[in-house]
């Protein structure tokens, strides 16, 4: 049996589950003490629901990336070019503390954090619109 079977069988019996509880909780009374332990079932479920697709992508994800070695090289690829895009908004990023109204301190690693990720996403929208651009600039085009 493979994974996509196990998943697809953890999924219906999920599913299932949720859906008994569901049905149960329309006849029930509302009232605080019979919602928390409702919810908790359901947060519960959805905790478990969230782990086998999680578990499942990752699976197929990686075993796709084994099987097919010019897919791993594009991955791979990708993941030094977001590498470099890191490393360029960690050295423009700004690491002066700053003060905050409450009287508190963001320190200079904090700050440098902050913006590094201000920069890295200031970065990636400027190439994507970038690409947005290209991309319609060349249908337009031809």
């Amino acid at each position: 049996m493979n994974v996509y079977k196990i998943s697809k069988i953890l999924v219906i019996i999920l599913g299932i589950i949720a859906s008994i509880l569901f049905v149960s909780t329309l006849g029930m009374e509302v009232s605080m003490d019979n919602n928390s332990y409702i919810v908790d079932y359901f947060i519960y479920i959805s905790y478990i629901a969230m782990a086998v697709a999680f578990f499942s992508v990752v699976y197929f994800v990686f075993k796709n990336l084994i099987t097919h070695k010019e897919q791993l090289k594009r991955a791979l690829i990708s993941l030094g070019i977001f590498a470099a895009i890191i490393l360029v908004a960690f050295i423009l990023a700004d690491s002066t503390e700053v003060k905050l109204k409450d009287g508190g301190v963001i320190t200079s690693s904090a700050s440098k954090l902050i913006s590094t990720s201000l920069n890295t996403f200031y970065i990636l929208a400027v190439i994507s619109v970038g690409v947005l651009g290209w991309t319609g600039f060349s249908k337009f085009k031809r």
